[in-house]
C-alpha cells in the first residue's frame, strides 16, 4: 500500500511510519517534499495512505496539516493516530565546537522545540529553515563548514553525520501526535483499533456569526451542555477576510455516540460549515523511534 510521508528518509514522519508496527511488506513508503504534498497526494489518489504530524507537546498544532486538510483535501479523513517520543540531535559533517557554529538548519517545528536549548548551546548561530529535518541534514552534509542541522538518530545513520549534541528538545517529555490519512470510504489507514478503545473525533467549523459577542461560547456550549469533553481547540484564518476564523476541535468520543450526535446537531445551527475530519481510536501509549511497539510514558 503506497503511504506518503514527509521525506526524505530519516525524518520524524519516517520514524513514526516505521515505528507504527504495520506488518512487514504491507507499506510502500513514499517520501514527499512537504506536509502539504502528503495531504494532497492522498486527496488525488497518488498514494492510498498518508501519515502527518498534527500536534506537538511543546509547539502545539502543526498548522500546515490543519490548513492542507481544510482548504485542499475535502475528501481526506483521519483514520488513526500515534504518539511518537521526539528527541532531537545536533548533526554536522565534521566534529567541531558548538561555539563556532554559524548556522543551524532544520524544519520550523524542531527549531522552535529546541529554541531555548540552542540559545544556551550556540547563541551565535543563525537558524535557517529547511523543508524537513532529514533535508536539513542532507544540506549540511553537502555544504559542510560551520553548519549543523537538527535531526534524528536515523538521519545521522543514513547520511553519516557526526553527532555534536543530543537531547536538544527544551523538554525531555517532548512528543508529537501523528495522524493517518485516507480518502473517505477507503478503509483504515493504521493498525486495527482495539475493540472498545477510547475514541477521538476531529472536526472543523466556521460561521458568519463569528463577529458577534458570544457566538463561539454558544458553539462550544453545545458540547458542554451534553457532557462532551473537548480536548483541543485551534483557530485558523478563514482566508476570506481579515478577522474571520475557522475552528478545529478535538473531542472525546465517536461521531456516532448519541451525545456527540446531539452536540454536532446543535453546533450546526450556529455554523455555515461543519466538517467531521474523522473519528478514530486514541493512541494508548507513546512509541519510541526504532521500536515497532508501544512504550508507555
Amino acid at each position: 500500500m503506497r503511504t506518503g510521508y514527509l521525506g526524505p528518509e530519516g525524518t520524524f514522519s519516517h520514524e513514526a511510519l516505521l515505528a507504527a508496527g504495520l506488518p512487514e511488506g504491507e507499506v510502500d513508503a513514499v517520501p514527499l517534499a512537504s506536509i502539504h504534498d502528503v495531504v494532497v497526494a492522498v486527496q488525488s489518489g497518488e498514494v492510498r495512505r498518508g501519515i502527518v504530524p498534527i500536534e506537538n507537546a511543546l509547539e502545539g498544532a502543526v498548522t500546515a496539516t490543519l490548513d492542507a486538510l481544510t482548504f485542499d483535501a475535502p475528501d481526506v479523513v483521519l483514520t488513526g493516530e500515534l504518539v511518537l517520543a521526539v528527541h532531537h540531535l545536533l548533526l554536522a559533517r565534521d566534529a567541531q565546537p558548538l561555539d563556532g557554529l554559524e548556522v543551524i538548519v532544520s524544519h520550523p517545528q524542531p527549531l522552535a522545540q529546541c529554541a531555548r536549548t540552542l540559545r544556551t548551546l550556540a547563541p551565535q548561530a543563525t537558524p535557517v529553515v529547511a523543508t524537513s529535518t532529514a533535508q536539513a541534514v542532507r544540506d549540511v552534509m553537502a555544504e559542510g563548514g560551520a553548519r549543523a542541522a537538527i535531526g534524528t538518530a536515523a538521519a545521522a545513520r543514513v547520511y553519516g553525520a557526526h553527532v555534536l549534541a543530543e537531547g536538544l528538545e527544551d523538554d525531555p517529555s517532548n512528543v508529537t501526535r501523528f495522524v493517518w490519512l485516507a480518502r473517505a470510504g477507503d478503509g483504515e489507514a493504521g493498525p486495527p483499533a482495539p475493540v472498545g478503545a477510547p475514541a477521538r473525533t476531529s472536526l472543523v467549523f466556521h460561521g458568519d456569526g463569528d463577529g458577534r459577542a458570544g457566538w463561539l461560547v454558544r458553539c462550544l456550549s453545545e458540547f458542554a451542555f451534553r457532557g462532551v469533553n473537548l480536548t483541543k481547540i485551534q483557530s485558523r484564518p478563514l482566508r476570506s477576510a481579515l478577522g474571520h476564523y475557522l475552528f478545529h476541535l478535538d473531542l472525546d468520543g465517536r461521531a456516532d455516540d448519541p451525545d456527540v450526535v446531539a452536540a454536532l446537531a446543535g453546533l450546526s445551527t450556529h455554523c455555515e460549515t461543519l466538517r467531521i475530519l474523522g473519528s478514530y481510536a486514541v493512541a494508548a501509549a507513546t512509541i519510541r523511534a526504532g521500536h515497532g511497539g508501544a512504550h508507555t510514558t
